[in-house]
């Protein structure tokens, strides 16, 4: 059975604008600060340049391939079954781990220490929930939330302005090339959102007009409010925001509007609920379009007939954040996740080209120049290589352990079967 399609464009920005503008915006700065120093422009360009060109590539397979997957469903169709294994595989585990970390930032900005992870839970168990009832309650949800972030984000920019005539900002420390790399590595994170849009290609109205619209339109937002946001951080709070995991709450604290620090906490929570719920939602579509193929258990892959979403899909993935917060520590998740993201794009950038070739081949016109998918798979594993250490070698045993379950299953399949087809 297929899936309703009941997005429109404004639903699908605003699912995009909900995934970018999470907790990252609330949170990146400190620790991108400290790491690029005086080079955070730098890095915000590079992380904004790779983001386009996989924001690109995402759109224009997106719309040859309008289908739930994202680049598990492009890399099987231009490139192979094991492509897209990977490209699913790694967007499914970064990304539950970055469900994890999103649910810890709600409890952290609106429970005390003792409640948090219970905290954290319920918030997990409710928005699976959510995405149990149908894709236009998500999108309904997640246009509130990004109300409110947005509104959070004003009150930040404005006591920027309030405060920068009387500002003495600490002076930025200075940066280094492989900082500044580093630095566009968790910006990107903070940027990684708008695969969403795509996963949900088989829920969008007119995919070929509108995932592309989509896509651009969100990343251009949000490249504009980072830039903001970035420079009021930078501008007021200088080098004293290196490693701060509440910069936007030190700019408010800066200009005096203590009065509005709680609105800038909510915003926060809010920002992170956002990210969660379109997470949430993402996973359960690629998962099914994994399970539709067998590279997931296949009971997954079911559809509830009344509200039309993969309800089993969802749970699951719901149940694995709960399993998550509850017994890890997730200090270590956002370059787990970033190592997951990444590669994940690479794979879709090299869709992106060998559909440039077909189109070639074929005398189609290319929508964006061929240079982009370069651009983005070279950025991608560029970022990559700047990760921690410990997040590489993390992320590349759990890789490995994937592809020897499926190499397990296709082993077991021929031998039932006598077929040879991976």
């Amino acid at each position: 059975m297929p899936l309703a399609r009941r997005l429109t464009l404004a639903d699908a920005v605003a699912i995009g604008l909900g995934s970018m503008i999470g907790a990252g915006v609330f949170t990146v700065w400190g620790p991108a600060i400290g790491t690029a120093g005086s080079g955070l422009l730098i890095a915000l360009v590079i992380a904004g340049i790779v983001a386009y060109c996989n924001a690109t590539s995402s759109a224009r397979l997106a719309a040859a391939h309008p289908v739930s997957g994202g680049a598990y469903a492009y890399g099987r169709a231009e490139l192979g079954p094991w492509w897209g294994f990977v490209a699913g595989w790694c967007f499914v585990i970064g990304k539950l781990a970055s469900c994890a970390a999103m649910a810890m930032t709600v409890a952290a900005y609106v429970a005390p220490l003792a409640w948090q992870k219970p905290v954290a839970i319920g918030v997990v168990a409710l928005l699976t929930a959510v995405t149990c009832f149908g894709v236009t309650r998500t999108a309904r949800l997640t246009q509130a939330l990004v109300a409110v972030t947005l509104l959070g984000l004003v009150v930040v920019l404005a006591a920027a302005g309030a405060a920068l005539p009387a500002a003495s900002p600490a002076p930025l420390p200075g940066g280094t090339g492989y900082g500044v790399l580093q630095a566009a590595g968790l910006l990107f994170f903070a940027f990684a959102g708008y695969a969403r849009i795509a996963t949900m290609g088989e829920e969008v109205r007119d995919p070929a007009r509108t995932i592309p619209r989509a896509v651009v339109l969100a990343l251009a937002a949000v490249l504009v409010i980072y830039a903001l946001v970035g420079g009021a951080v930078a501008l007021t709070l200088g080098g004293a925001a290196a490693g701060s995991s509440a910069p936007l709450v030190g700019v408010v604290e800066a200009a005096g509007w203590t009065s509005a620090t709680p609105a800038v906490r909510v915003a926060a929570a809010a920002a992170a609920t956002g990210a969660l719920l379109a997470l949430l939602s993402g996973i359960g579509r690629t998962s099914l379009a994994m399970a539709r193929e067998r590279d997931l258990p296949s009971a997954l892959a079911g559809i509830d007939p009344r509200h039309h979403v993969p309800r089993r899909a969802q749970l699951a993935a719901g149940l694995v954040v709960i399993v998550v917060v509850a017994v890890a520590d997730l200090r270590g998740a956002i370059g787990f996740s970033s190592f997951g993201v990444l590669l994940y794009y690479f794979v879709a950038n090299v869709s992106a080209l060998a559909r440039d070739r077909a189109a070639a081949r074929e005398r189609r016109t290319r929508w964006w120049p061929r240079p982009l998918p370069v651009i983005g798979a070279f950025g991608c594993i560029l970022l990559v290589a700047t990760l921690p250490l410990g997040s590489v070698l993390i992320g590349t045993g759990v890789v490995a352990v994937g592809v020897a379950l499926r190499s397990i299953r296709i082993a077991r399949d021929r031998r039932r079967s006598g077929t040879t087809k991976a």
